[in-house]
C-alpha cells in the first residue's frame, strides 16, 4: 500500500469528530475508495462497505423511514455478516450520489453517533442539476452541518519520494529549505532528476505503484492513457446534453493553452470567435469535477485574495502533471526527463506542476497580472499576508517579482527555478522540488 497523507487526516477525524459524517471528495482514480477501505479495516473492529452502483439492491437499506435505528436494522438484515459494534464500526457509503436517501439520512446517522460513517463518490463536486448520470439521485435534503469534507488528490512529490524509498531524506531537505542553505551539488542533481520523473509519472496511485516496481515509462503511459480515457468517458456520461462535447473541447484545450503560455483561459482557442457565453458552463463543470485546478487573476494583491479576484479572468491547470505530459505525448516526456525541453511549453508544464503542488497543500490559486509587461504566476495567503511566487522553467531574471517587492514590500518573496537555493534581501530562490515545503 502506498503511504498517503490523507490516511492521517482520516485518523484525526476518527479521533476528534463529533456528530458528523466525513465525505471524501476528489477526482476519479486518486485512491479514495482504496484508502477508506484500508482505513476501515485497520482502525476499526468492524467495517461495512456499501457501493450503491455495484450493489444497487442495497439502496433498500435507505428505503422507508430514515431514523438511524431503522436503517441499521435493515442493514444487518440485508448484508451478510454485518456486525455493528458500537464505538468501533466504520460504515463506508461509496458512490453515494447514486442513493439520494442515503445522503439525506446522514443527518440522522450523525445525530445517532454510535457508528462512524464515511461517504464518497464520483464527481461529487457537481451540483445535481449539472449531472446527467442516470444513476445519480438528488437527495430530498442535504445534511448541512452534519458533513465534514476531505478533498483527496493524487500523490504529491513528497508521497512520491516515500514510495521511491527516500522518506528519510526529506527532513534533511526540509532543514536546508528552512535555513536557506544550498543543497550539495550531487544531492541537488538527484532530486531535480527525481522531480522530473515525478512530473512525467504524475501522482495517480495506480501509476505510481506500477512505476516504483517496474520503472518502465512505457507501462506508465499505458496506465495514464487509460485514466485519461476514463476522464473523457465521465465527461460523455455525466455532462448534460450538448455540454458533453463542449466540456471535452475545453478539457482538451488546456494543454494547448499551457503550451502557448496564454495568460488567461481563452474561449476562442476552444472554438474560434466564441466567448464565455457558450463555454462558461463547461468550464465550471471541469472545475467542479476536480480534474482541473483553476487559478484566478487578482486586481489588487491584498487579503483576502478571493475578494480581489476576477472570476472572469482565470487559468486552468490539469490536476495531475503526469496526465498533462501524457496528453503531450512521448517526445515531450522524453525531453522533460532529459531536461532538454525548450519553448513556451516548458514554462507551461512547470507552471502546472507548481499549481498542482500548491493545490495539494491546500492553497487557493491566484495570479497577478496588472498589465501586459508584468505577471506573477502565483500569489498565496500565508502567515497573514500575501506571498508572491514567480516560477521560472530555468533561472532567468525576475522583473515582475522585483517590481512587486518594490511596490508591496512583502516579508518574503519566492523565485522558483531549476537551480539551487539562494537569498537576496527578502527574495528567496528555491528549486522546483522545494515547493513542497512552502
Amino acid at each position: 500500500m502506498l503511504k498517503r497523507k490523507a490516511y492521517q487526516e482520516l485518523v484525526e477525524w476518527k479521533n476528534t469528530h463529533k456528530n458528523d459524517c466525513l465525505m471524501v471528495k476528489g477526482a476519479r482514480q486518486v485512491g479514495k475508495t482504496f484508502l477508506v477501505r484500508e482505513f476501515g479495516k485497520r482502525e476499526y473492529k468492524s467495517f461495512i462497505e456499501i457501493n450503491f452502483i455495484k450493489n444497487q439492491e442495497l439502496k433498500q437499506v435507505f428505503a422507508g423511514t430514515l431514523d438511524a435505528e431503522s436503517i441499521y436494522k435493515r442493514m444487518t438484515a440485508m448484508i451478510n455478516g454485518a456486525n455493528l459494534i458500537e464505538g468501533n464500526t466504520l460504515i463506508f457509503l461509496d458512490e453515494i450520489q447514486a442513493c439520494g436517501n442515503a445522503r439525506t439520512a446522514l443527518k440522522f446517522l450523525a445525530e445517532d453517533g454510535r457508528f462512524d460513517v464515511i461517504t464518497s463518490g464520483s464527481l461529487l463536486g457537481l451540483t445535481y442539476g449539472e449531472d446527467a448520470d442516470e444513476n445519480t439521485e438528488e437527495p430530498e435534503s442535504v445534511p448541512t452541518g452534519y458533513e465534514t469534507f476531505l478533498t483527496m488528490y493524487s500523490l504529491d512529490f513528497e508521497e512520491f519520494l516515500w514510495a521511491e524509498g527516500y522518506e528519510n531524506a526529506i527532513p534533511y531537505l526540509r532543514e536546508l529549505f528552512d535555513k536557506k542553505e544550498k543543497v550539495p551539488f550531487s544531492i541537488n542533481e538527484k532530486y531535480e532528476t527525481l522531480f522530473r520523473e515525478f512530473m512525467v509519472v504524475g501522482g495517480m496511485p495506480e501509476v505510481v505503484a506500477n512505476y516504483v516496481v517496474n520503472h518502465d515509462f512505457t507501462k506508465v503511459s499505458v496506465l495514464q492513457d487509460r485514466i485519461l480515457e476514463n476522464y473523457r468517458f465521465d465527461i460523455s456520461k455525466r455532462a448534460k446534453g450538448s455540454e458533453k462535447i463542449k466540456v471535452r473541447q475545453c478539457y482538451d484545450a488546456i494543454p494547448k493553452q499551457l503550451a502557448k503560455e496564454i495568460k488567461k483561459f481563452q474561449y476562442s482557442t476552444v472554438e474560434k470567435g466564441q466567448t464565455s457565453k457558450k463555454y462558461a458552463g463547461s468550464v465550471q463543470w471541469l472545475k467542479d469535477s476536480n480534474i482541473v485546478n483553476p487559478c484566478y487573476n487578482v486586481h489588487e494583491p491584498y487579503l483576502p485574495l478571493m475578494a480581489n479576484s476576477n472570476e472572469n479572468q482565470f487559468k486552468l491547470y490539469i490536476n495531475d502533471t503526469g496526465l498533462l505530459c501524457a496528453m503531450y505525448g512521448f517526445e515531450t516526456k522524453k525531453a522533460i526527463l532529459e531536461n532538454t525541453i525548450k519553448g513556451n511549453a516548458k514554462g507551461g508544464i512547470y507552471e502546472n506542476i507548481i499549481a498542482e503542488t500548491l493545490a495539494k497543500k491546500g492553497y487557493a490559486l491566484y495570479y497577478y497580472k496588472p498589465d501586459d509587461s508584468n505577471e506573477l504566476e502565483f500569489l498565496i495567503e500565508k502567515n497573514g499576508e500575501v506571498i508572491p511566487l514567480e516560477v521560472k522553467s530555468g533561472n532567468t531574471a525576475t522583473k515582475s517579482l522585483n517590481r512587486f517587492i518594490e511596490t508591496y514590500k512583502p516579508s518574503v518573496a519566492y523565485k522558483i527555478i531549476d537551480g539551487n537555493i539562494g537569498t537576496s534581501d527578502i527574495k528567496v530562490t528555491i528549486q522546483h522540488y522545494m515547493a513542497m515545503f512552502l
